[in-house]
């Protein structure tokens, strides 16, 4: 396996970190529009092990999928594992093809609000360029794996799980997503420092959040729609959660049986009425402005000019969980609710990875992909989500071949009906 991940950041160079460790690979390409950040990553991650002779840095523009396809064929790239935002899924995606390589993403291709009922109908979803094009990629041979980080990811593969070992109905699945993480500056104050690319957070907390009904289909609700109070494990506790729009809810229902898929995401009062604030002042677009002859997109400013996420771990404390709710009835017929869970300390990765424990959390499941892609243990073709493989040789790997516990808790069964 020769491998080619697209991004130097925060996830591309905690994957490259990870990967290093590992020996089911031949030939790892870091590749960046910021060369020097693709040489820093490629050293940072050659440094963890003596002798590390496999790893390389190149600059890539991963707006154009030529020269996307144009590298992966220089390195003679069998996957391409695309570690930027979302807005560049397409042209990796397609380059990838083009390149007779694999594809691993942590997201999807872009959305598009419905142009006359956004926010009750769906109008482009989440991934559905890429899966226009799935019987191109299976009729070549080739498997596009999308949503493979952890949220979609590990949490797609929980979903997998429920159904095959836990539940013989299932109502809902419901991904859960919380953190007690503080950021703080010099002096010890709190301050304002997404752990995660700002850019995506933006476009995901902003637009219409999608569920999925098995009598209705997919549809749209308002941002920040249906909060609950959710209680997570190991610490953390009690978080106000609301629907976000995230890709488990496109995925989940393609290949796993339920009544109802839903993303919830602990965001805190605070970040949600910064993000309002974006949206109303414009903040948020994508659509280039002319600012004193220079053309630049608002919602590119906003990024720049907050904390790197990848920086901030030295100044972070916390964990964070990622992880699946499931409503149903267990394998003996009874009402069951059972939350599987992952959750990681900013202390743990800081230390043994000098990477910040989303990025660290985010990163170590597309290398666990691979691995079990490698080894065939995982083989498909055509455009998949996680859903599509078995969960259990993935889970085990995760626990036992990396170290990182998954949990599993029960939760009270509420049997009131749905609203």
């Amino acid at each position: 396996m020769r491998i080619l991940i697209i991004g130097a950041g925060g996830v591309g160079s905690a994957a490259a970190k990870i990967l290093v460790e590992r020996d089911f690979f031949e030939a790892l390409v870091i590749a960046d529009y910021d060369p020097a950040r693709a040489t820093a990553a490629a050293e940072a991650a050659t440094s963890r092990r003596a002798g590390e002779s496999r790893v390389s840095a190149a600059q890539i523009d991963a707006s154009d999928a030529d020269a996307v396809a144009a590298l992966a064929r220089e390195h003679g790239a069998t996957h391409v594992f695309n570690a930027v935002d979302p807005i560049f899924d397409m042209p990796i995606f397609d380059g990838a093809f083009a390149a007779g390589a694999d594809y691993l993403d942590m997201a999807m291709s872009l959305s598009h609000k419905h142009p006359d009922a956004p926010y009750s109908e769906c109008g482009e979803k989440l991934g559905d360029a890429q899966f226009a094009k799935a019987q191109q990629w299976a009729d070549a041979g080739r498997l596009a794996l999308l949503g493979i980080g952890v949220e979609p990811g590990l949490s797609d593969v929980f979903a997998r799980y429920a159904a095959d070992h836990l539940f013989s109905e299932i109502d809902e699945l419901g991904t859960r997503d919380g953190a007690n993480l503080v950021v703080r500056d010099d002096d010890g104050n709190e301050i304002f420092a997404p752990s995660f690319s700002m850019w995506t957070t933006i476009e995901e907390c902003l637009n219409p959040p999608v569920i999925w009904e098995k009598e209705r289909g997919w549809f749209t609700t308002p941002p920040f729609s249906e909060p609950e109070v959710f209680d997570f494990p190991e610490g953390i506790g009690p978080v106000e959660c609301v629907n976000v729009e995230h890709e488990e809810v496109l995925l989940m229902p393609r290949w796993v049986d339920c009544r109802r898929a839903t993303f919830k995401y602990g965001l805190g009062e605070e970040f949600i009425n910064i993000l309002k604030v974006l949206h109303t002042l414009g903040l948020d677009s994508t659509q280039k402005v002319r600012v004193k002859g220079v053309e630049v997109s608002p919602r590119d400013v906003v990024a720049a000019v907050l904390p790197d996420p990848a920086t901030v771990g030295p100044r972070m404390t916390g964990k964070t969980c990622a992880g699946l709710y499931v409503t149903g009835k267990g394998k003996d017929g009874v009402p069951r609710a059972t939350y599987l869970y992952h959750v990681v300390d900013n202390d743990d990765t800081m230390r043994d990875y000098d990477a910040q424990c989303v990025v660290w959390q985010t990163a170590i499941n597309p290398v666990v992909a691979l691995e079990l892609l490698a080894t065939g243990a995982w083989s498909g073709t055509g455009v998949l989500g996680p859903e599509a493989f078995d969960a259990v040789p993935f889970l085990d790997l995760l626990k036992d071949g990396y170290g990182s516990p998954w949990g599993i808790e029960e939760k009270p069964v509420d049997a009131s009906p749905r609203p």
